[in-house]
């Protein structure tokens, strides 16, 4: 398709080719578009939906704004356009100014491709960062939940997309936190003392050599691992069944090609592995309490203890509101509860995690009851986890959606999880937006609901000073990734 777009309404969303294609003939703009947009998709999320989405777009669009995920980096994407933007807004270039301006993104996918596309705006560090809006094309789609997107895979017909483009120009724009992790680990006494990542990392977690002899979190002896996320970090029985799920679907992909199987091949795993009661393939032992110490650094900036009740076999770090196909594990405490324990409702730009734990698939049941939540264990700007011998061998955990198999000290090995606030960037959200900010006066504090059973004793010891790590870059996946994993 050539710079001459002949439906009239498709103009807004328009960009033309000198502004994508290096060398091509500058024109004068004849129409300045209120909404330009750039569009990624994950050809394999959603069995063959990303690939007649990318028809659909490209039918729609200039097919050269509509990018498949399959075939290109978004980074690359994104740099060149910068670039592209930069050399020609000297120009005076009406047109190139307002695009600048007015950008925006949209990416299909599941959560971890959204991840993957929040990460490479955030390493472009811009000035003016654009918005980017989620097309929910996964399994359980909390991020485009999250923001008023739906969590079903959508129509991919002209007139399905047409309406996704509009609701795309009156969304308005969200900052959302992001946070890094780091992971540590003793290395080996023989071998190499390259980092050597545990079975299967996410693509979202990296090994990273030794940077600087002053650098405390590189300790002499240990492998370390850093990366981030946006929706959450989970550990336990949650993190085993949704790894028994990739696993499955990684040795049969073709079964695998609508949601309704895959959240039925889910449920079936819960079941099977233990979820919805104790079994042996989940010994008490392996109860988040007996697997490690947690810290939490509190809203003061002080570390302390988090005690976690024995019967927890799962603990979720949560900074949206939507965990396990759109349901909030932190529902909204009630204001005396808020006033004893200094708990809020779940803002997702106060720097603060959301920290709760469940002790089985029945007690996240309570979830879909009006004002069901999983036991709130604590909010705070940091979480430290440490792991140290024990009776377990190894735990599951889980970035956004990709789990992974950790494997745990069996000797005086020492594992250390430790996740730190790390600015912010610009979410679109719909009318149905499910996510609250700090900054919206319609967002409540708190509020009363029932009578909540589950409490914590808390004791508070001054651990050290808050550590930073990190920096953006470390978001970016492997070149080598496979791109089936993210759907």
């Amino acid at each position: 398709m050539g710079d001459i777009i002949s439906d009239k309404p498709m103009k807004e969303f328009y960009i033309p080719n000198y502004i994508l294609v290096p060398g091509s003939e500058v024109k004068n703009a004849s129409h300045i578009p209120s909404c330009p947009v750039i569009v990624f998709i994950n050809s394999k999320s959603g069995g063959q939906l990303g690939t007649e989405l990318l028809v659909t777009y490209r039918a729609l669009l200039n097919e050269n704004q509509v990018f498949d995920l399959g075939e290109v980096a978004p980074d690359k994407v994104l740099h060149q356009l910068y670039g592209t933007l930069e050399t020609l807004k000297y120009s005076e270039d009406v047109l190139v100014a307002e695009i600048q301006k007015k950008l925006r993104i949209i990416v299909a996918g599941g959560d971890g491709t959204a991840s993957w596309l929040l990460g490479v705006v955030s390493d472009l560090k811009l000035p003016q960062p654009p918005p980017i809006a989620t097309v929910p094309l996964g399994t359980g789609n909390n991020i485009p939940f999250s923001f008023g997107w739906g969590k079903k895979n959508p129509g991919t017909d002209r007139q399905s997309v047409e309406s996704f483009l509009n609701q795309v120009k009156t969304a308005k724009e969200m900052k959302i936190d992001s946070w890094h992790i780091i992971m540590r680990m003793r290395a080996p006494k023989d071998g190499s003392c390259d980092p050597i990542a545990p079975l299967e990392l996410p693509h979202s977690l990296h090994a990273f050599h030794r940077v600087s002899q002053t650098d405390k979190l590189n300790m002499e002896g240990y492998h370390t691992f850093r990366g981030g996320f946006w929706n959450y970090f989970s550990m336990g029985m949650d993190a085993q069944v949704s790894y028994a799920f990739h696993s499955e679907r990684k040795l049969h992909p073709e079964k695998f090609k609508s949601q309704f199987v895959n959240q039925s091949t889910y449920l079936k795993l819960g079941c099977t592995q233990g979820w919805f009661c104790a079994s042996l393939l989940h010994p008490s032992s392996r109860n988040i309490a007996q697997l490690t110490q947690v810290k939490i650094l509190n809203r003061q900036g002080q570390w302390e203890d988090l005690h976690i009740p024995r019967s927890i076999r799962s603990i979720v770090c949560l900074n949206l509101p939507s965990f396990s196909g759109g349901l909030n594990p932190w529902g909204t405490p009630r204001m005396k509860k808020s006033d004893d324990r200094d708990l809020t409702s779940p803002f997702i730009d106060d720097g603060l995690l959301e920290i709760v734990g469940f002790r089985n698939a029945w007690h996240g049941l309570v979830l879909l009851a009006p004002n069901g939540h999983g036991t709130r264990l604590a909010q705070a700007k940091g979480i430290r986890f440490e792991f140290r011998k024990g009776s377990a061998d190894h735990t599951f955990m889980r970035i956004d959606g990709e789990p992974w198999k950790q494997p745990l000290p069996v000797d005086d090995d020492t594992v250390v999880v430790e996740i730190s606030h790390f600015g912010q960037v610009n979410m679109l959200a719909t009318s149905h937006c499910q996510s609250k900010s700090t900054y919206d006066p319609s967002s409540p504090v708190s509020h009363r609901d029932e009578d909540e059973e589950d409490s914590t004793e808390e004791s508070m010891e001054d651990w050290g000073e808050r550590r930073k790590f990190g920096a953006a870059a470390t978001f970016k996946f492997p070149e080598e990734f496979d791109i089936a994993h993210l759907s």
